[in-house]
């Protein structure tokens, strides 16, 4: 007979005296309940209602892929995320997410993508002409609009005018500040609903959706094809022969949107702060790129051979993962390690805490991007940039290539050098930079 562990709790009153500290920043709030409880522990968040938070490298394992079948997201996502982007990938569960999973992944194969390098390559570059040598700027701007415009060029290719991109970002990102305030402040949402905040925001979604549809419905009547991912998604058949209807296609495009401009673009820019304090990395990039360019002038061959700028990048990624928390929801009684979870316990993995614990990394607050050397696959059990599992993020691919393509573009024009002195963090639903104040010099 197996012993049941207490699992140690947090009280509801240790919450809400910090309440408008974590409102700011949870981070520091979760490391000393994990420092003085352990690698997992209870918060009361309500009267009834609790979640637990873990730093488990084997819990999350065990949850994301060995037994994912008895957990799923939270409603954080499946319900007041999707009020925004709709029921697209990242919001769906079950056989829904299952039939859309099958019918969107060959889009994201290696072969597809590749189609999509030059565009991509292109809008990277057209952003970095924003970059002023020998100035002072804040770098993240520059980054999220590239990382956004990636996305818009990938997607549509020259079918959205630069006016619907420019209204597209913002709904996008208004709506992600909405959700951030709904998550750390759930005492207020009687005011949000009461003000008319949420509703003002579910209207910029509606106004979003209209945009995409007029772009949509303008490429279906050109009959010209443009091997963009917009083209994948409409020649994509489910099982049956027939296509994702309009509301479905567009709650992917907006998934596309949320899920694939801003992890990139905080990636990249916490990936320029890492190298501007660490010079030494940018000269290796450097001389690698250097070398790769006397044998091959080939995009994709040119990315697959640049490992030093990869090590780099999975190196920013573990210690500043851009999705730091994963969720899921138990969907019968379980257990783990002795400790007994009812169904429907709230489980919080923090992909921050898990990247930085110091029993699973040598030197986990150092930058250190030779322990990639091998790869990421040899911290697969501890190493959660992209998630785990059937759920890991299915533009993983397409991430890596968009940032080493802008990395290597970056170094081979630019040094860059620090106007800031530490690396300082927003924690909103993904982990976004504070602070990123460099100057570049033109090589």
């Amino acid at each position: 007979m197996s012993i049941k562990k207490d699992i140690p709790t947090v009280p509801l009153k240790r919450f809400l005296k910090h309440s408008l500290d974590i409102l700011k920043n949870p981070l520091p709030f979760h490391h000393q309940n994990f420092t003085e409880q352990g690698d997992i522990f209870k918060l009361k968040i309500g009267f009834n209602t609790s979640v637990f938070f873990s730093r488990d490298a084997a819990f999350a394992e065990y949850v994301l892929q060995k037994n994912q079948k008895n957990y799923i997201k939270s409603k954080i996502q499946t319900k007041d995320l999707a009020k925004y982007v709709g029921k697209g990938l990242l919001t769906s569960e079950g056989d829904h997410w299952k039939k859309q999973r099958k019918l969107i992944q060959p889009a994201f194969h290696k072969k597809q993508l590749e189609k999509l390098l030059e565009s991509i390559k292109n809008a990277i570059l057209s952003e970095y002409k924003r970059i002023e040598p020998d100035t002072v700027i804040d770098v993240f701007p520059i980054l999220n609009d590239l990382a956004f415009q990636t996305v818009v060029k990938s997607l549509f290719s020259s079918a959205a005018n630069q006016d619907d991109i420019s209204r597209l970002q913002f709904i996008t990102e208004a709506a992600q500040k909405m959700m951030v305030k709904e998550l750390r402040q759930p005492y207020l949402g009687w005011w949000f609903k009461a003000s008319g905040e949420i509703e003002k925001h579910i209207a910029l979604t509606r106004e979003a959706r209209a945009i995409l549809k007029r772009i949509v419905n303008e490429r279906r009547l050109s009959n010209i094809k443009e091997n963009d991912l917009l083209d994948m998604l409409l020649d994509a058949r489910y099982d049956d022969g027939n296509a994702m209807d309009e509301e479905q296609l567009i709650d992917e495009i907006l998934i596309l949107f949320t899920a694939g401009h801003e992890t990139t673009s905080n990636s990249l820019t916490f990936t320029c702060q890492l190298l501007a304090l660490h010079p030494e990395w940018q000269e290796r990039i450097y001389e690698e790129i250097s070398e790769v360019k006397k044998e091959t002038d080939d995009l994709m061959t040119s990315i697959m051979t640049s490992k030093v700028c990869q090590q780099v990048i999975e190196e920013s990624m573990r210690l500043y993962p851009p999705a730091y928390f994963i969720d899921r929801v138990n969907v019968t009684d379980d257990a783990f390690n002795g400790m007994h979870f009812d169904a429907g316990s709230n489980l919080l993995f923090s992909v921050y805490e898990i990247h930085r614990h110091p029993k699973l990394w040598e030197q986990p607050n150092a930058f250190m991007p030779e322990r990639f050397k091998e790869g990421g696959r040899k911290f697969s059990s501890q190493y959660f940039p992209f998630g785990a599992g059937p759920r890991k993020c299915i533009g993983n691919n397409f991430a890596m290539f968009e940032m080493i393509i802008a990395v290597t573009q970056l170094v081979s024009n630019f040094k860059i050098y620090p106007e800031f002195d530490d690396i300082d963090i927003t924690p909103l639903i993904t982990l976004k930079p504070k602070n990123a104040i460099l100057r570049f010099e033109e090589r």
